[in-house]
């Protein structure tokens, strides 16, 4: 079961978190969320365990819990969505390329 955990303390470190849900089950795997170019938690993270009832036991013992002076939020994950918004902002005025401009004033016809 893959868990959501929201609302982590910025210091926070996988082990602890680890160590908490261990608690509940046998943990697979903790994923802390980190900015790509900073290396700083982005402040929530991702707990694997294998049984489903460890891991809903989990989320009932530690949704609301107080955890490095934070207020967890655990609940299931939901999976990733198909469409991630990639391609933003492209696209948008097509059929507007060549309405004329500035730029074409030294192709007239005549």
């Amino acid at each position: 079961m893959n868990i959501y955990v929201g609302n982590l303390s910025y210091d926070i470190k996988e082990a602890d978190l680890r160590s908490a849900f261990e608690e509940f089950g046998a943990v697979e795997s903790v994923n802390i969320i980190k900015d790509k170019f900073s290396g700083q938690s982005k402040g929530f993270g991702f707990v694997e365990m294998p049984s489903k009832t460890e891991g809903q036991s989990a989320i009932d013992g530690l949704n609301g819990a107080e955890k490095a002076g934070r207020v967890l939020t655990v609940n299931e994950a939901r999976p990733r969505s198909e469409k991630r918004g990639g391609a933003r902002g492209f696209g948008g005025g097509r059929g507007k390329r060549g309405a004329g401009g500035a730029g074409r004033a030294g192709r007239r016809r005549p």
